[in-house]
């Protein structure tokens, strides 16, 4: 069979996400003729999508939208690095730098809120790759998801580590005076060493936390999520206590945080990039993650320490309806939660 004409016959319709995972397996990521490329060095490849929400299972909603795939924040330690494997990509460069653009799910969104059997779920906004990264000031497509759900008073929150949605705090604040909407920005740490060597791409720290307080200031539920907290580089307790106080100072409605797990296409990337920036963590990495999850133990120390903290700088915890359960408390006092190499 030959490649897709759609993705070289700039007349026609744009493909679909299948179409896109067609030409790549087949030709490498090469045969997206039609990607631009922009100053960042990523493409970005137009594509149709046939439904805009997705329903999950496991997570403490049901329903996703997500309007890009793939991610140039490139952060290393990101769970949606193996979703590019259903695109024929794998989950290291081509992650980073080939976005997939779903350029009609605005419409489509509208029409799935509007059939009679659609019940006004919750909706997260975000959860599989940055809605607020960069290419979003050209497309405007979660400014549109958002204005939708709104205009049809669906519940909905937004997870991302873009600043740029203060440029939607109209929208934000007129959902949160109406149906209801909660901004989850994440900030795993304040540590700027630990931000340069995990998170490439994105926006630094303090920047992400001044978002928060303009959307706060604009009356929208905004709080902070400390996901993830990565051993050994952002798990001792003078960089988490240091993160809970900056973020109690910016006004965050709540905090909460989580683990790094690693899965799939995120452990390979993750466990590359140890080999080749920290090797002589590669042994301890290796003990610590024997499974996706770090050991219980070790997790709930880690929540513990949080929450020890949470309750010293005097901030809420993330919501249980949205968390799930709440974060145990410590047996004993924790000075250095992280893992024992030895």
């Amino acid at each position: 069979m030959g490649v897709h004409p759609l993705l070289f016959d700039l007349g026609r319709s744009r493909p679909t996400t299948r179409d896109v995972a067609d030409a790549v397996r087949r030709g490498g990521t090469a045969a997206l003729t039609e990607a631009d490329r922009r100053a960042d060095a990523a493409r970005y490849q137009e594509v149709s999508c046939r439904s805009a929400l997705n329903r999950v299972k496991g997570m403490p909603f049901e329903w996703t939208l997500n309007p890009y795939r793939g991610c140039t924040h490139g952060c290393h330690y990101c769970y949606a690095r193996r979703y590019h494997a259903q695109f024929e990509m794998d989950a290291d460069d081509e992650f980073a730098s080939v976005i997939l653009v779903k350029t009609n799910i605005v419409s489509v969104l509208a029409k799935e809120l509007g059939r009679p059997a659609w019940g006004g779920d919750y909706v997260a906004v975000g959860t599989a790759t940055d809605c607020y990264q960069p290419i979003e000031g050209h497309y405007r497509l979660t400014r549109g998801l958002i204005e939708t759900l709104h205009a049809h008073r669906n519940r909905f929150g937004v997870v991302t580590k873009g600043p740029m949605i203060v440029r939607d705090r109209d929208v934000l604040a007129a959902a949160s005076a109406g149906a209801g909407c909660t901004v989850y920005m994440s900030v795993p740490t304040v540590d700027e060493d630990a931000w340069e060597q995990l998170e490439p791409g994105t926006a630094p720290p303090l920047q992400r936390l001044r978002a928060v307080r303009e959307l706060v200031d604009a009356g929208i539920d905004a709080g902070v999520l400390m996901a993830p907290i990565v051993p050994a580089f952002s798990s001792s307790r003078s960089k988490i206590e240091r993160t809970i106080k900056t973020i109690a100072d910016h006004g965050a409605r709540f905090v909460g945080c989580n683990v790094m797990h690693l899965e799939a296409g995120t452990r390979s990337h993750f466990m590359g990039f140890l080999e080749r920036e920290f090797p002589s963590l590669v042994p301890r990495y290796e003990r610590l993650y024997v499974r996706k999850y770090a050991p219980k133990e070790y997790r709930e120390r880690i929540q513990g320490l949080v929450r020890l903290l949470q309750d010293a700088h005097g901030i809420s915890p993330r919501r249980r309806e949205e968390a799930g359960a709440e974060t145990p408390a410590p047996s004993e006092p924790i000075e250095q939660a992280v893992f024992r190499w030895s």
